[in-house]
């Protein structure tokens, strides 16, 4: 093991890398084992705030750098003006965001005695990752408590604490490797092994103890959601935005019986504004059953300040062919929907930033009443992945819609990773979510997180799901959202800090 401490920050690159294989699709649990192990261990060894800070942000480079480089996908749609950002792109992920394993590594070095480091590390680690949901408007994409989503019974818990809980136990569980590498004896072994049963068995049992309770009836509420997988680099050409539109025409339209009440489109899946377009909006119409709706995404213009500002918005269009509610995103995606700071950009970016729209907010999340349905609300894409902003608690819908388009980003990680967010968002607020995307994964996500139905990345189709009968259940998240559980990591941060190491130290010398 010296070998190891010595090759500090080689062994923390190689375990940042290796953290990403525990998020999807692979869900490698033991290779976070390995990993956070691993990289408490070196913390423990590390013989100033100076080397742990730089231990900690090694780990974190490589942890967000592979478990991010899916990104560099979406400047491949055009190449020619975007592909030589790519390698940029995976170092800004790594420097930046490798800050929030580093700093929890340089306060966790204040604690004394190796559990105090653990416990401290853990905690503080956690209080980043919430940090990093708002900070510079927030990107808590793979969140370590994701990590559990492989298995329904494993995420409960967020019904209680959120993901930030799944996170902390997580981590503790995870890391607890490292008190074994500091001191390999047959105790801590045990010790060791019984900790991680304590936090993952614990996790199991209160998830199987719930979800034996739950109400899986299904309601005569008949929903259809549509993916028609369009490639990216062909959804808005002129050549073939038409065909795109009967493609998705066409999928709708498909008998079935019963009839759906609801048909749901993808992220902008409308290539025309139907706010304005006549013609294609009573096409649109005609494949809408009576008394049914058609839900779309598309681009919409709002007049703001004397001009008219693009919306990435959500449209429900009536089977006479009126729109009847329009929902606008809020959560917009720096750097796709907006530019951050644009007026201060260097000279040589301000034509790739030009190219970049800048998309108008919304008001947050709202619900949204038709006749003879549940009510819902919606989140769009980018929106769907933080916690505790997704609905609107004191005027709560029974399910919520999220369209997503994750076309740009092809056969990687992130469609997967996009799922589980959604997930951990249903089990978090106890509310059925329903998932159309245009291309990534479509499906229904019970207020339990059970996968009801889904059309895997890819796929081309449509899919007839029934809302549940109970769509929606309270849940303490969903009432109280992260204070308690940030509250908890502050103690366990406090407890972390007491100096017990020499005070125990100064009793046996007086002994």
């Amino acid at each position: 093991m010296p070998y190891i401490a010595s090759h500090g920050k080689i062994f923390a690159f190689l375990a940042g890398a290796l953290s990403v294989a525990g998020f999807a699709p692979v869900y490698c649990l033991p290779a976070a084992v390995i990993a956070f192990s691993l990289l408490l261990y070196l913390l423990l060894k590390a013989p100033s705030y100076k080397k742990a800070f730089t231990l900690g942000y090694t780990f974190g480079f490589a942890h967000f750098s592979f478990g991010l480089s899916w990104i560099g996908n979406a400047l491949l749609i055009e190449p020619e003006k975007f592909a030589w950002l790519y390698p940029f792109v995976l170092l800004a992920s790594g420097s930046f965001f490798g800050l929030f394993f580093a700093f929890p590594a340089f306060i966790g070095h204040y604690a004394s005695r190796p559990w105090q480091k653990w416990l401290s590390f853990s905690a503080v680690t956690v209080i980043f990752e919430w940090l990093r949901s708002f900070l510079f408007t927030g990107f808590p994409w793979n969140l370590s408590g994701y990590m559990l989503a492989f298995n329904d019974n494993l995420i409960q818990a967020a019904s209680f604490g959120g993901t930030y809980l799944l996170s902390l136990i997580t981590l503790a569980g995870c890391s607890l490797g490292g008190l074994w590498l500091n001191q390999r004896n047959a105790k801590n072994l045990a010790a060791v092994a019984c900790g991680m049963l304590i936090c993952f068995g614990g996790l199991w049992l209160w998830g199987y103890f719930r979800l034996a309770t739950a109400d899986k009836t299904l309601s005569n509420t008949i929903l259809r959601l549509v993916q028609p997988s369009i490639p990216q680099t062909l959804k808005w050409s002129p050549d073939t935005k038409e065909g795109n539109f009967q493609t998705y025409l066409q999928l709708s339209d498909s008998p079935s019986l019963p009839k759906p009440q609801l048909i749901i489109w993808g992220e902008t899946a409308s290539p025309f504004m139907l706010d304005i377009d006549d013609n294609h909006r009573r096409q649109a119409a005609r494949i809408i059953p009576q008394d049914s709706y058609l839900i779309t995404g598309m681009i919409s213009y709002r007049p703001q300040n004397d001009w008219y500002v693009p919306h990435n918005s959500m449209a429900v269009i009536n089977s006479r062919g009126n729109i009847v509610a329009l929902y606008h995103k809020t959560h917009l995606v720096p750097f796709g929907e907006y530019i951050p700071f644009r007026e201060h950009l260097p000279d040589f970016i301000r034509p790739i930033a030009n190219s970049i729209g800048t998309f108008g907010q919304g008001n947050g999340p709202e619900k949204i009443a038709l006749k003879d349905l549940p009510t819902f609300s919606a989140a769009i894409c980018y929106e769907i992945i933080f916690p505790h902003q997704i609905i609107n608690q004191s005027d709560r819908p029974d399910f919520l819609i999220n369209l997503t388009n994750d076309g740009w980003y092809g056969d990687s990680a992130g469609p997967y990773q996009h799922w589980t967010a959604a997930k951990l968002r249903a089990v978090e607020e106890g509310i059925t979510i329903v998932r159309a995307a245009n291309n990534g994964i479509s499906g229904l996500i019970t207020a339990y997180g059970i996968e009801q139905a889904f059309l895997p990345l890819n796929a081309v189709g449509f899919l007839d799901v029934a809302l549940p009968a109970i769509p929606s259940v309270q849940t303490f998240y969903g009432r109280t959202g992260n204070f308690a559980v940030i509250t908890f990591c502050l103690i366990l941060l406090f407890l972390g800090s007491i100096k017990v190491g020499n005070e125990l130290s100064m009793i046996r010398t007086k002994k």
